[in-house]
């Protein structure tokens, strides 16, 4: 499903226009990514959580030439799916 399905089933469920759908979708992304940012963590029952985590610096290599290249640190956001859901899928 893309962003755009997504935003379509919502406000169709919802009975909202697109447009009110699609502000309230990415004002829920913006929200997610800011306490993701600032908090570390952000848990919501029935879907799972998001945690940020560190990666460390690597050493990599380029793939056409074989070259060795270092890979900086950088942060990540990892997804836990919630049990429930877990369940529910399978």
């Amino acid at each position: 499903m893309t962003k755009a399905e997504l935003v379509a089933k919502l406000a169709e469920d919802t009975e909202m226009t697109q447009v009110q759908a699609a502000r309230a979708f990415n004002g829920l992304i913006a929200i997610l990514a800011d306490e993701i940012k600032n908090a570390g963590s952000v848990s919501l029952t029935g879907l799972g959580s998001f945690t940020l985590v560190q990666r460390a610096a690597r050493q990599g290599f380029n793939p056409k030439t074989k070259a060795p290249i270092q890979i900086p640190a950088s942060k990540s956001v990892k997804f836990r799916l919630a049990k429930a859901l877990k369940d529910s899928i399978n």
